[in-house]
């Protein structure tokens, strides 16, 4: 095929997907949706599940478990018709916590099944023991949600209203979640009737022709790539806080070994599984490996040719791979990103010039549920929070970036406060809290909500609470996650730092959060004195910190 034809296929594949996008959040309901952008839609393959393309606003960390989700359908789908809809969030089904709903979609074109078109939300609510499914204490997956095989939600374009009564009796705020489902549909809908359009103007045998050998290319740009790394063993950690319910941390051991154009990744030596929800389901942990290295390898084509070099060792009995009841709800939001810094520290050993400092690594999941006595009726309000980059070899590290494992962002507080009986108090850049380097860390930030009225239960599973994102190179890990709740005037600090649950707030008590800053890159004492100077006078770091970590009067060399 002529490069010019496979570039406009490629990009119009790209297109169809990222019109899906732009659908599914502009109809949402859910903030979490609409605002935050916690979504992702693609197109996958008709016999396997492969991803052919994905959205370019869509989370990185769906890439590889919605092929797997996608794969459970077409395992279990039976008598498919044009405008049937799966449901699944199953998180042992490919799937990552309960919370990300994904809908899969049979494409018919000219009368044969042609591919799937698949989509994750996440919803707010899926039921459990707390509001917004962020349990920090379950033992059980039971206790964190309603879990759903891969079920026809929709059948020949027909919602099924018995399913939907399962399903909407067994959350909370029901009667919202369908502008979610409806949206969520469409988004398919949109993806549908582009496709369509792409088959009819190139004809499917080409567009089938092009796929085949855009998934070829991807594999050798990955397989390129692979190879400017020099061959051995490379051995990198990472560690979880705490699981939430055993008040211990979890070890991620990563070996990266390369061989010629391939690199195999064996975590066999992480801990066990744990009792509370920071087990890791596999597809997840997989999807945690690609990712990290497409943050290593930007520049290479996705769809399922990219990840053909990588070899994952299963890692049976760790944390890293839950079976069923496990709890789960932390696993992508979190150990995802505890798994990619570990690939981190390992290829900074073998390719320095490429790598960085650790981000922050946390998604900040912070979710309050109550009743607001203004509105009369019951409310969820889930929060995801930004945090600093690491330095680089490039630079320091930006501050209040997005998490590792996506493109989400904090819902603006204006929204917020429109929309709960909630008032932001502070919302700032966390002083000092980027890593010090010869080019520092990013920083993440503080805030504090108020609760303007009513009662409600606070949760939060968050991480680097105990150890910082680490530093590269020589330089310093960037500042820890903090949660301080004052209720009633006294302030209460969670036992495990960052997770808890059912908090019980009254109005004018205060919830208050620092994420972390990024790792430093390089000595510290070799950063730029004008540098040094320059984040003083912006109040980056205080005078004692400026001392503390960049010697006397930040006076460098």
């Amino acid at each position: 095929m002529d490069p010019i034809s496979l570039a406009v296929i490629q990009n119009g594949l790209q297109q169809v997907c990222n019109e899906m996008d732009l659908a599914f959040v502009r109809a949402a309901f859910s903030p979490v949706i609409s605002e935050a952008l916690d979504r992702s839609d693609g197109i996958y393959h008709r016999d396997t599940g492969a991803l052919i393309a994905q959205g370019e606003l869509g989370l990185p960390v769906f890439v590889g478990t919605m092929q797997f989700s996608t794969q459970a359908v077409i395992e279990r789908a039976r008598d498919l018709v044009p405008g049937d809809i799966y449901i699944v969030n199953d998180p042992y089904l490919g799937g990552t916590h309960l919370m990300d709903v994904k809908f899969v979609k049979p494409f018919f074109h000219q009368g044969r099944l042609w591919c799937w078109l698949a989509n994750t939300g996440h919803w707010p609510d899926t039921g459990g023991m707390v509001p917004g499914g962020f349990s920090a204490k379950a033992t059980e997956v039971e206790q964190e949600g309603l879990r759903l095989p891969p079920v026809k939600l929709f059948k020949a374009g027909v919602l099924d209203q018995e399913i939907l009564a399962i399903i909407l009796s067994n959350i909370r705020l029901a009667d919202q979640r369908i502008g979610d489902i409806q949206a969520q549909a469409a988004a398919l809908a949109v993806g549908e009737q582009r496709l369509t359009g792409l088959l009819d103007r190139y004809g499917a045998d080409v567009v089938d022709a092009a796929i085949a050998e855009l998934e070829r290319r991807a594999s050798r740009q990955m397989r390129a790539a692979i190879a400017t790394i020099p061959d051995g063993t490379y051995h990198g950690e990472a560690f979880v806080d705490s699981d939430g319910v055993v008040n211990e941390p979890l070890r991620i051991a990563m070996a990266v070994t390369k061989s010629g154009e391939t690199l195999s990744f064996d975590m066999s030596g992480s801990s066990p599984p744990c009792r509370g929800p920071m087990n890791s389901v596999i597809a997840t942990t997989r999807s945690s490996i690609y990712l990290a290295i497409k943050h290593v390898f930007p520049d290479v084509a996705i769809n399922a040719g990219t990840f053909e070099p990588l070899r994952i060792t299963d890692p049976e009995g760790t944390f890293l791979y839950a079976r069923y009841p496990r709890p789960v709800s932390g696993c992508a939001a979190e150990v995802s990103q505890r798994i990619a810094e570990a690939v981190f520290d390992a290829l900074a050993q073998a390719i320095p010039e490429r790598l960085f400092a650790a981000p922050a690594g946390t998604s900040g999941n912070f979710a309050l549920g109550g009743f607001d006595p203004g509105r009369n009726r019951p409310y969820v309000m889930y929060m995801i929070s930004g945090g600093g980059y690491g330095g680089s070899p490039l630079g320091d590290g930006i501050s209040n970036g997005c998490s590792t494992i996506g493109i989400s962002k904090t819902t603006p507080i204006e929204v917020m406060e429109q929309r709960y009986p909630v008032l932001f108090e502070q919302y700032a850049l966390h002083q000092g809290s980027g890593g010090a380097g010869q080019y520092r860390g990013g920083f993440g930030v503080t805030y504090s909500v108020r609760l303007r009225a009513g009662t409600a239960r606070a949760s939060m599973v968050m991480d680097h609470g105990v150890f910082g994102p680490p530093g590269a190179a020589g330089g310093s890990a960037g500042g820890l996650n903090t949660v301080q709740v004052r209720i009633n005037g006294a302030d209460y600090v969670p036992p495990h730092r960052s997770k808890d649950q059912d908090i019980e707030l009254h109005a004018g008590d205060v919830v208050s959060v620092s994420t972390p800053g990024g790792g430093g890159y390089g000595d510290p004492r070799r950063r730029d004195p004008a540098a040094v100077a320059l984040d003083f006078t912006r109040g980056y770091y205080s005078e004692a910190q400026i001392e503390e970590r960049f010697g006397p009067s930040g006076e460098g060399g």
